[in-house]
This record gives C-alpha cells, sequence and structure tokens, in this order.
C-alpha cells in the first residue's frame, strides 16, 4: 500500500470508529430550566454583565477581583467563571459555582481585594 493509500485508510477507519461511537451512545439531553434566573434578570434593578462600567478605574478594579478569584486553582472552573460586576468598590458575583462552601470561599476571596468595599453574592449552587 503507498503511503497515501494508507492515510486515506487510516481516515476512514478512524471516521467509521467516531460514527459507530456516536451511533451507539444517543446524547442524551435535558432542557435547562432557566425560570428563576430569567424572572430574576428581567428586573432592571439586577446588576447583569453589561452594567460593568468602562472607566478605566472600574475597569482595573474588576480585573484585580477576577485575578483574585482565578488565582485559588482549588476552585472549580465554574468559580473561576463567575459573572462579575466591580464599581465603585461594589462587587456583584452571579453564576454558578460548585458548591455552598465554594460560594462563600468566592466570597471571601473578592472580599479581601484592596478597595472592595461591599459583595453582593448572587451566585447560585449548581445542582
Amino acid at each position: 500500500m503507498k503511503r497515501s493509500q494508507q492515510k486515506m485508510f487510516g481516515i476512514a477507519v478512524l471516521m467509521a470508529f467516531a460514527i459507530g461511537a456516536q451511533a451507539a451512545d444517543p446524547p442524551t439531553t435535558t432542557a435547562a430550566d432557566n425560570t428563576r434566573v430569567n424572572k430574576r434578570d428581567a428586573d432592571h434593578a439586577t446588576t447583569t454583565p453589561t452594567d460593568q462600567p468602562n472607566n478605566s478605574a472600574d475597569v482595573k478594579f474588576a480585573a484585580d477581583v477576577r485575578s483574585a478569584i482565578y488565582k485559588d486553582k482549588t476552585l472549580s472552573t465554574k468559580a473561576h467563571n463567575v459573572k462579575l460586576v466591580a464599581a465603585d468598590g461594589v462587587v456583584t458575583l452571579r453564576g454558578p459555582v460548585a458548591s455552598a462552601d465554594e460560594k462563600a470561599k468566592v466570597e471571601a476571596i473578592v472580599g479581601s481585594v484592596a478597595g472592595v468595599k461591599r459583595v453582593d453574592n448572587e451566585l447560585d449552587v449548581a445542582n
């Protein structure tokens, strides 16, 4: 077999394996139920990431808060990716975390950042 034929044969085998794996294990899907979150977010008094001010002081403040969260490698990926809005010393946290303990830990980390006057912890514990 020529090298190009071997390559084509290898690709065909991989494709057949991938197709077979998909056919054998159909994905299970569950519709997300964000009803509670959607109702909360429909209230225009709720802080969302689009409320993040774009002035240099608040952008740096938000970056400092994000950096403090990210430095803690014991946190889950969910915790590392929480939504935050940081303005005038107030940090609002949103999104899912892995546990109630992690929720408290993220709040404590954020509270320890220089310049934080208040933390509004609106994190949700993921099920």
